[in-house]
């Protein structure tokens, strides 16, 4: 009796006899090495006691993504440019009005927003650039209150967006009106 034996790519190996009947394979590994499942350099910065991510140097390509506490800092510093982001985000289409709902105070600048957002005065027509915020200035017209401007610019067009900020109680900011300027695209 003579036996042979085939290997197969899944490296299980099977043994016949000369009558042709199979034998038993051998078993398979349990556990695949860890080089092999984890990615060669991950780190997760949401994980706690994790490395802070780091933003970049010169040269190189600003993180996809910003940690949560460089954004909160970047929003106490500059509301007007953070509330200027997301109104054209709102206005462009690219978020449903309701996404405001929370950072706007009174009924009358949500049903304005919706106003807006329902004529689509900023949002491009097809085959135009996404709109964008090019610049945006504030002047404090009162302790806790703003008045705010941005340029918004899709290709060699731009429109003009004013809104007003009021800081409430709970020390957040809210948008209290907003208007634009300027004809559909």
């Amino acid at each position: 009796m003579t036996t042979t034996t085939m290997t197969s790519t899944s490296a299980a190996s099977a043994t016949t006899d000369s009558a042709g009947t199979a034998g038993r394979r051998a078993p398979r590994p349990l556990r695949r090495t860890p080089s092999v499942t984890a990615p060669p350099s991950r780190r997760d910065a949401r994980r706690p006691g994790a490395l802070p991510v780091r933003q970049g140097t010169r040269g190189a390509a600003p993180a996809a993504a910003a940690p949560d506490a460089v954004r909160r800092d970047a929003r106490r510093a500059q509301p007007h440019r953070w509330f200027a982001d997301r109104l054209l985000e709102v206005l462009s289409g690219q978020r449903p009005v309701a996404w405001m709902l929370g950072h706007t105070a009174g009924e009358a600048a949500y049903d304005r927003l919706w106003q807006l957002a329902s004529q689509g005065v900023l949002r491009p027509p097809k085959g135009r650039p996404v709109p964008l915020v090019r610049g945006c200035g504030c002047r404090a017209v009162a302790p806790g209150v703003l008045e705010a401007f941005a340029r918004v610019a899709s290709g060699d067009a731009s429109r003009a967006l004013a809104f007003r900020l009021e800081r409430g109680i709970d020390l957040r900011w809210r948008c209290t009106a907003v208007d634009t300027a300027g004809p559909s695209w």
